[in-house]
């Protein structure tokens, strides 16, 4: 079953940092929907909360949060998700909060496949952080 699958840490460094920030996108719009399906009156209203956390800025502000938090191996995800190159749309964006986000979903694909206990751990951080906005 795939929601099972669990990689070692360094199968998991071997894959390509654009297909872990990839899935951790997924990973996060779907822990953001979750959180939210209870709470919102309304689908359209659910989208627009999901919408506000899952961009690249809230992304980015998230990331500074939890870096104290990180471990070497995380930051070292990080370091590296933050340093891949800007394509697309982002070109024309923010480019620090795009790198910042993508470093962050790097690291949420990254957990997500080899710790799912240390990515609620992470992402229970991010709740805090959202309760203070």
């Amino acid at each position: 079953m795939p929601f099972d699958t669990i990689l070692t840490p360094v199968e998991a460094r071997d894959l390509p940092l654009r297909l872990l920030a990839h899935l951790g996108d997924s990973v996060f719009e779907l822990f953001e929907r979750e959180r939210e399906v209870l709470n919102a009156p309304t689908a359209k209203r659910l989208h627009q909360r999901v919408v506000d956390r899952v961009n690249a800025t809230s992304q980015a502000a998230i990331l500074l949060e939890l870096m104290p938090h990180l471990t070497p191996q995380e930051e070292d995800i990080v370091r590296r998700g933050r340093n891949l190159k800007v394509t697309g749309s982002a070109r024309r964006s923010n480019q620090g909060a795009y790198r910042h986000a993508t470093a962050l979903e790097a690291l949420l694909g990254y957990l997500y496949l080899t710790d799912k206990a240390r990515l609620g751990e992470l992402l229970d951080l991010t709740l805090a952080e959202a309760t203070a906005e």
